[in-house]
């Protein structure tokens, strides 16, 4: 193994005995060669160590934990380890094209200024390819609704993490890597290159239902995270309110009026350009939309005033029912129609 290798590749395992070995060997047949490769096994119970110790390359260096303790202390360790000036996530079920180390590298070498960068992939076993934003204007708006790279496709700038005692927060897995890329736009750039580079593999119980859960939860603080760097000013009972607009909950009318003063807010904070001016006035609109949409013609009780709401409430938001819907919620108001 070199003692200077550029490239740090972090793969994380756990019972993946099926997979493992081909994923490691599309590691190991780069068309790039510096590089090391940290594979932290969390105390699999099937033969997944076994495989692993299968594989001879004095490339490889494998740390079994004697305990399971997570995926993302996987990461975390790796990191704090990790030699190489570049660090390449993988997953010990995909499989990384052989030129991808060389086109990511050359990439980052070549632009000071991006700190994380992914590539598209395509789906095994299927023919769809999944293309992502390129750019960090695109990246931004589109970490305002999820995850903008496949995490096992990314290349790390290591000195960012060093000089700002960055790591994966643990509080956010199952949806870490989404945490964390919005933390990164505070250091520089992302970007994506726009070839598949990596084919990642599908199946089930890659997400339980209980973590499903925790997984939007830790999206939706994500979401408003990145919101902060808006610096608006807003309380906690304001950003109470975007998260229950940002998850499509139920608002009351004191809400949903709160949240077109948010809105503007939001706006007027980001007129020096953090996201696309239009992009995200036309963003903040259509969430907007749907919250009015749902508290006028998704309900389940309609009373005398809910119509009375609805024209108090048109004059600030660009939201406006059709014709058919205001003599719908008209009638359904004065009748206290309610949903059976």
């Amino acid at each position: 193994m070199s003692k200077n290798p550029l490239v740090t590749v972090l793969i994380p395992t756990y019972n993946c005995e099926a997979y493992v070995k081909e994923a490691v060997m599309s590691i190991l047949n780069q068309t790039y060669t510096n590089f090391e490769c940290i594979i932290i096994d969390d105390a699999s119970t099937d033969k997944t160590v076994s495989v692993l110790q299968s594989i001879k390359d004095s490339r490889i260096q494998l740390i079994i934990k004697p305990k399971n303790s997570g995926y993302t202390n996987s990461l975390n360790h790796g990191l704090s380890i990790a030699k190489g000036k570049y660090i390449a996530r993988m997953d010990a079920d995909d499989i990384s094209l052989p030129e991808r180390f060389i086109k990511q590298v050359s990439f980052l070498e070549s632009n000071t200024n991006i700190v994380a960068c992914g590539t598209n992939y395509s789906i095994i076993g299927s023919t769809k390819k999944i293309i992502l934003p390129e750019n960090n204007e695109a990246i931004k708006l589109k970490l305002l609704k999820e995850t903008c790279f496949g995490h096992p496709t990314v290349m790390l700038r290591k000195s960012v993490f060093d000089a700002n005692g960055l790591q994966y927060d643990t509080t956010k897995e199952p949806a870490e890597d989404y945490a964390l890329w919005v933390t990164l736009l505070q250091f520089g750039a992302l970007a994506n290159i726009q070839e598949c580079l990596l084919q990642y593999r599908l199946h089930a119980g890659q997400v339980s239902v209980t973590r499903r859960k925790k997984q939007l939860e830790s999206k939706l603080e994500t979401r408003v995270q990145l919101l902060k760097y808006l610096n608006a000013n807003l309380n906690a009972e304001a950003y109470t309110t975007v998260k229950q607009v940002l998850n499509k909950d139920s608002l009351t009318f004191k809400q949903l009026k709160e949240f077109v003063e948010i809105k503007n807010k939001l706006i007027q904070s980001n007129a020096v350009s953090f996201f696309k001016k239009d992009a995200f006035a036309k963003y903040l609109e259509n969430i907007n939309t749907l919250a009015v949409e749902k508290y006028f013609t998704n309900r389940k009780q309609f009373y005398p005033n809910t119509f009375l709401q609805y024209f108090a409430l048109r004059k600030s938001s660009a939201y406006q029912l059709s014709l058919m819907q205001i003599l719908r919620l008209v009638f359904k108001s004065i009748i206290f129609y309610q949903v059976k």
